[in-house]
């Protein structure tokens, strides 16, 4: 059973899931082949308590094809996991079925890593690195970091938790969590940092 909700959104009982598409019409095929992902997410960490799956197509003017951009978000005992991926240049990723497909086995594997800090075999408590926001193209959606040792990591605006990217500058100081993308480095979620600051880290 489901229930509707805005801007396309759909809510599945059973898992607390919440799937939206954006830029593109909604497809009962793809929301079941989410559904069925998304409940075999439970078998690697028992405890997720709510999961939202966001599919995106880029607006027509900014590319010749659609390369779907799928967001994750998974929320678990004591924070979120976000999982982004970013659309790549490669042929297949015109297929919003590969794209989700990939985004859950890059789930998979931070549920799987989240269930071995709890078993205590990482750091839980981890503190996320600082960086400045250097470049934003805000019509298109994305931006760079810079981080403390100079190198420059893409995001893209779905990865920027509240107060969200339409209140970043170029300049502000933000935390971020990185991950490799299919074009290198990029920031899986991106946080305004507050009374901490790039340059204090630079000592």
């Amino acid at each position: 059973m489901k229930n509707s909700s805005g801007n396309g959104e759909k809510i599945f009982a059973g898992l607390s899931l919440r799937v939206a598409f954006r830029n593109m019409s909604p497809s009962k095929a793809v929301e079941a082949d989410i559904r069925d992902k998304a409940a075999k997410l439970e078998s690697f960490y028992s405890r997720i308590t709510s999961c939202k799956v966001v599919v995106e197509a880029p607006h027509r003017r900014h590319h010749k094809g659609k390369l779907y951009h799928v967001r994750i978000d998974i929320a678990v005992p004591g924070g979120e996991l976000v999982i982004n991926r970013e659309p790549s240049q490669h042929a297949a990723h015109t297929d919003v079925y590969v794209a989700v497909r990939d985004a859950f086995d890059a789930s998979r594997r931070k549920l799987q890593d989240f269930a071995r800090c709890q078993r205590g075999t990482k750091k839980i408590h981890e503190a996320q690195p600082l960086a400045r926001v250097a470049k934003l193209f805000s019509e298109e959606g994305y931006g760079f970091l810079q981080t403390a040792d100079g190198r420059e990591i893409y995001f893209h605006r779905n990865s920027v938790l509240e107060p969200g990217f339409e209140r970043l500058e170029v300049g502000m100081d933000v935390t971020f969590a990185e991950e490799e993308g299919l074009q290198g480095p990029q920031a899986s979620t991106v946080k305004l940092a507050g009374k901490q600051s790039l340059s204090a880290a630079r000592g």
